[in-house]
């Protein structure tokens, strides 16, 4: 098979269970999450690994090292949507706030708070430095391993379809879930997605 970009989203926390936008806070897996990402280490162990790269953020390093991971690099270009203001909030609360029930991150010019916030614009020039930084080790015929979040990685999905960021909003992922980016022959495509392993 074609390498591939394989994508591990980290594992469940507190505020992912409780659905709190969750972009800079750095929060250790839950009991939970750190099985979850354990039970991922069988399907990582048969990956190529070419190159590992992950965020710098605590529950992306303990979801990589659980799953049997060592990251070559700490990629900050791996790190979650900065949200600014919306940091951890949940979307329920903002549309009761905004007194706007359909509000959704994706949608909404992202206001500073305790972070700056970041656009989808800005999520997309890092992801794009990524996939860059995995062509090279593609075209060697080794794998790409990213451990990161949710949003990021569904931005990056939507950048290597060729879709514009917002489009990351397609493609639900759950905590502690594999999935893999690829090609069918000069294609780029979806191989797996949001698999247990």
């Amino acid at each position: 098979m074609p390498s591939q970009i394989w994508l591990i989203r980290h594992g469940e926390t507190e505020w992912s269970r409780t659905g709190r936008h969750t972009g800079r806070t750095d929060l250790p897996l839950t009991e939970s999450g750190a099985a979850v990402a354990a039970r991922l280490a069988p399907a990582v162990a048969r990956l190529d690994r070419g190159l590992v790269l992950c965020s710098p953020l605590l529950r992306a390093r303990d979801t990589a090292r659980l799953a049997g991971l060592t990251p070559d690099d700490l990629d900050p270009d791996l790190l979650e949507w900065d949200y600014g203001a919306w940091e951890g909030r949940t979307t329920a609360d903002i549309r009761t706030e905004r007194e706007d029930p359909d509000w959704l991150v994706w949608d909404h010019p992202i206001p500073g708070g305790a972070t700056p916030g970041e656009q989808l614009s800005d999520v997309q020039v890092r992801v794009q430095r990524v996939i860059d930084r995995c062509a090279p080790v593609l075209t060697d015929g080794q794998d790409c391993i990213l451990v990161a979040h949710g949003h990021v990685l569904r931005i990056l999905t939507a950048c290597w379809l060729g879709l514009p960021p917002i489009d990351g909003r397609l493609f639900a992922l759950d905590a502690g879930r594999l999935s893999a980016l690829g090609f069918e022959h000069e294609t780029r495509t979806i191989r797996l997605w949001n698999s247990a392993g």
